[in-house]
Order: structure tokens, then C-alpha cells, then sequence
């Protein structure tokens, strides 16, 4: 109860209805664990938020980019709404030390996995929603999800964007090398190390090879930026 009343103050919004937040930190892992009634966890709930944000990350990049075609306004909803996204936006609520999880999701790393936090976050969108209407879950998104939004469009298209620069100016070959992986199969890291040109440029690690060549990529693009 703690917790639950401790995340409350971090969102800034108070729940009328406590047990719609208790089920949207609730993971499926500990409802099963602990024989909770069916649907006690947060699936229903990232149902309904998933839709609540979609609607209103539309409307918000509809408003603000008046000049964006549809096909562009699309692009830039998916790389907001994204599971890493979505997952970044939850380190500044500390969303993984509220969440309610198995054992077996406790042990292997479940509170820093980026599908349980944003499936979470996007519950916790839906219980507010139900909870306190339509006006206080768009709050809650436009002030801790839809933020920054030059920097997550970068990150989700990094390796478009880089090998757009560095063809534009003919920097050289890019590579991405396998350099390490570490972790149980269930939640094993990969490490990537990027060259251009034949020099290293970055590194990056995730929780697949794609992910880790992105996070290698988003880093080489700050670099070259901020030359």
C-alpha cells in the first residue's frame, strides 16, 4: 500500500479507485503466482491505455506539425509509442520499483525488462483513465511520455538517420561488429561495436542485436551532432 501511494505523489495524480492502480503494476507472472481471480493483472488495462495514447499522440502531433504529411505523422507516432520508448519514459518514474512480480520475473531481471515496464506504463495510462476520465490520463501523457521528442524520433530511427549522414558525407564504410554477449539465454546482452570509415566510432548493448546496433548507432549520430 506504501508503494502504491508513493508512485501516486511521483505521477502526481491520486487514484479515487486504488485497486485500478494495484492491477496496473500487477504483472501476470505474480496474479498467477499468488492464484489472483482471471484478469487481476495489467493486461485489460494496457489494452485500454495503448488505445488512450494512441489517440492522444495523434492529436498532439496533428496540432503541433501542421506541415507533416500523413505518412510522416505516422512515422513519428510509431517511434514515440515504441516499446523502448515507452520503456525510457518509465526510468524518471522509477516504474520498475512499484511493479508486483513473480518470482520467477524478480529473478531474471523482470523490474528492468523493457516489454513488462512499457506494457506497465501503458496500464497505468488506462487506470487513470478509468479512473479519472479521459482529461487526466492526456495529462499524464503529454507531461511524461510525450517529451523530448527530437531525441526518441532520433534514437527510433538511428540507423536510417546515420546511414543517411554518413553517405552524405562520404565518411566511409559503416559496420556493425558482434563483440560480446553476457546473461542467461532469457535475458541475455549483447555488446556491438561500430566502425565508419574502418574506425570505431561507438559501442552499444540490448537485449537483442538489432537493439544494441541501435543503441551503437543513436550514440555515433550524438557524436557526430555535436561536432
Amino acid at each position: 500500500m506504501r508503494k502504491q501511494l508513493q508512485f501516486q505523489e511521483v505521477i502526481g495524480y491520486e487514484f479515487h479507485q486504488g485497486g485500478l492502480l494495484v492491477q496496473a503494476l500487477t504483472h501476470s507472472s505474480y496474479a498467477n503466482e499468488k492464484r489472483m481471480r482471471r484478469h487481476s493483472d495489467n493486461e485489460r488495462l494496457e489494452f485500454l491505455g495503448d488505445a488512450v495514447l494512441e489517440i492522444v499522440t495523434s492529436e498532439f502531433l496533428y496540432n503541433q506539425y501542421p506541415k507533416l504529411s500523413e505518412g510522416q505523422l505516422t512515422k513519428m507516432r510509431a517511434c514515440l509509442v515504441c516499446e523502448p520508448a515507452l520503456a525510457h519514459c518509465t526510468d524518471e518514474l522509477h516504474l520498475g520499483d512499484y511493479l508486483l512480480l513473480g518470482r520467477g520475473e524478480e529473478h531474471t531481471g523482470g523490474r528492468h525488462r523493457k516489454s513488462i515496464l512499457s506494457d506497465a506504463l501503458e496500464a497505468v495510462i488506462g487506470a487513470i483513465y478509468l479512473d479519472g476520465g479521459f482529461a487526466n490520463a492526456k495529462e499524464f501523457i503529454l507531461k511524461f511520455i510525450l517529451t523530448d521528442i527530437e531525441h526518441k524520433q532520433l534514437f527510433y530511427d538511428s540507423k536510417t538517420i546515420l546511414q543517411e549522414i554518413v553517405q552524405g558525407e562520404d565518411l566511409g564504410e559503416i559496420m556493425y561488429e558482434l563483440t560480446g554477449e553476457k546473461g542467461p539465454d532469457h535475458d541475455k546482452i549483447f555488446s556491438v561495436t561500430l566502425h565508419i570509415g574502418g574506425k570505431e566510432s561507438s559501442r552499444g548493448e540490448g537485449h537483442t542485436k538489432k537493439a544494441a546496433e541501435q543503441a551503437a548507432a543513436y550514440r555515433a549520430l550524438l557524436r557526430l551532432k555535436n561536432r
